[in-house]
């Protein structure tokens, strides 16, 4: 007999969070492997516009929603000189990368990418390297970038081809220093007080930047928590955001664990909220900061092949290799429409959010070079998330059944989070099914709202005659959403939803409503 998980969840018009953070719903690019060339960048491509963008790459970007996107890394902006990648592209040096043991061309450099976010829609989230370089490079940056003219480095971007400035407001200092493997690593001390004085000399060229500090590089370091305490002490004043990163990957057939990932990512954002208001209670600030969580995603590091992590460095100093191009399937799928319920559920602190990566690399989108462009399982709960998340995040009170795992203990069975948009009278709940065993039945109670209509209700499950490992392929795109069936509106007051989810799934319903 099919076992059924039970649900409830109480949806009160009153019981809110804040507003939606478009930001949430980012992006990253990095020079690594072929997100930018072949990826975003592929001149010559049957698809490329007259700068050499793919067109067809673009049309995805849009259509997933993507609001902001961090450049140009990563690991690789800790041994970056951005004067490489500006100026006439014929006169830019080629220079090895030591990150990912690449050879890279310049070819693609800022002023490319701030005309490929303008083209893409995106609020472009810049990086400076604070691994090999440090203040007097990244206020340069800034002063490049930002500046309207008049003097040696604004005039330089202008005749460069950029006669107004670039405007970049959202700024990372530096990338993942707390880790070993980062060129330029540094302890908590040395980077808190380079990171201190790097957003002083940058905010003196503009008052205006939000800047992002290094937090962990994962909850597992042996530094995690003592890093942002000891970071923020030097830096607290200064700065706006802590980043976070966290990657998830199923291991050793734990699935159970896998699915319940993002329990983790609940625990893990809470406690450097938890840290953060602690070190500004201790400096009796009023300030606020913020999360960045600025990488995160599903990636199979522990995954053998040509292109895992374990092959950089291997094929010799080549250009743009295929480097860790995960094949995504129905269960990540599943796993990464939790993790942006997560985000949703404390968007009242992560206000910035960045899937890494969006193309090729653990990306939404693959493409083939001079061929087609196509959406991997894990564009669609991004992209529907993306377009339906509006105005307000609902605290929802959900009670489900649970299930055991060996990581996170006992774990709900149905993932979900909510919106609601008072403006166009619209509730949007985004619901995961964890259970591999059996569909899941879930009672909705609306408390001050009644629904008028069911404007739709879309499912992402294992596609007929697949498995929970099937994918989508350039040439079939057999996972991806359909019609939700089996909900329905009850109740004298019509304020009661059902819905039977299936196994292994994510929705997304929306709702017209009214106030009761």
């Amino acid at each position: 007999m099919t076992a059924v998980t039970r649900a409830r969840i109480v949806v009160d018009r009153d019981f809110t969070l804040g507003e939606v953070p478009r930001r949430i719903f980012g992006s990253f690019v990095e020079h690594m492997g072929r997100c930018v060339y072949t990826g975003v960048f592929e001149p010559g491509h049957p698809a490329a516009d007259e700068e050499g963008f793919r067109t067809d790459v673009l049309d995805l970007t849009r259509e997933m929603g993507v609001s902001v996107v961090r450049y140009p890394g990563g690991n690789f902006v800790s041994g970056y000189r951005w004067e490489d990648g500006v100026g006439p592209v014929a006169d830019r040096p080629r220079r090895l990368d030591g990150a990912w043991h690449t050879v890279e061309t310049n070819a693609f450099g800022l002023h490319e990418f701030m005309r490929w976010a303008g083209k893409a829609g995106v609020e472009p989230m810049e990086a400076v390297n604070l691994g090999t370089r440090g203040v007097e490079a990244a206020r340069e940056l800034v002063e490049y970038a930002n500046h309207p003219g008049g003097t040696a480095l604004s005039d330089r971007r202008i005749a460069n081809g950029a006669k107004d400035p670039f405007g970049i407001k959202l700024w990372c200092l530096g990338n993942e220093m707390d880790g070993p493997w980062q060129i330029g690593h540094k302890t908590a001390d040395e980077y808190g007080r380079l990171a201190q004085e790097a957003a002083k000399a940058m905010r003196y060229v503009d008052r205006d930047l939000e800047l992002v500090v290094c937090g962990s590089s994962g909850s597992l370091m042996p530094t995690f928590g003592a890093w942002e305490q000891t970071v923020l002490g030097h830096a607290y004043d200064e700065v706006d955001y802590v980043s976070m990163h966290a990657y998830y990957e199923e291991s050793d057939g734990d699935h159970a664990s896998f699915l319940a990932s993002a329990v983790d990512m609940d625990h893990f954002i809470e406690s450097v909220v938890a840290t953060i208001d602690a070190v500004g209670a201790a400096r009796k600030s009023r300030k606020r900061i913020n999360i960045s969580f600025d990488e995160w995603n599903v990636w199979y590091q522990k995954r053998e092949g040509e292109d895992s992590p374990s092959q950089v460095g291997t094929s010799g100093w080549v250009e743009h290799p295929r480097l860790i191009e995960d094949v995504y399937t129905v269960t990540d799928a599943v796993v990464v429409g939790t993790f942006l319920n997560s985000l949703l559920r404390h968007g009242d602190r992560v206000t910035i959010a960045n899937q890494a990566q969006l193309v090729n690399i653990i990306a939404p989108i693959l493409t083939e070079p001079g061929g087609p462009a196509w959406r991997q399982s894990i564009f669609w709960p991004f992209a529907r998330t993306s377009a339906l998340a509006r105005g307000e995040i609902l605290r929802l009170h959900v009670e489900s059944d649970l299930a055991p795992t060996q990581r996170y203990g006992d774990a709900p069975l149905v993932d979900v989070s909510g919106t609601y948009d008072a403006e166009s009278g619209r509730v949007a709940l985004f619901l995961a099914n964890r259970s591999l065993e059996g569909p899941a039945d879930v009672e909705v109670d609306l408390r001050g709202l009644r629904v008028g209509e069911l404007i739709g209700a879309e499912v992402l499950t294992i596609p007929e005659g697949g498995d929970r490992h099937s994918v989508s392929t350039a040439a079939d795109q057999r996972v991806g959403l359909r019609g939700l069936e089996n909900v329905t509106v009850e109740g004298e007051r019509r304020d009661v939803v059902r819905l039977r989810l299936p196994a292994l799934s994510w929705s997304a319903v929306q709702l017209g409503v009214m106030v009761a």
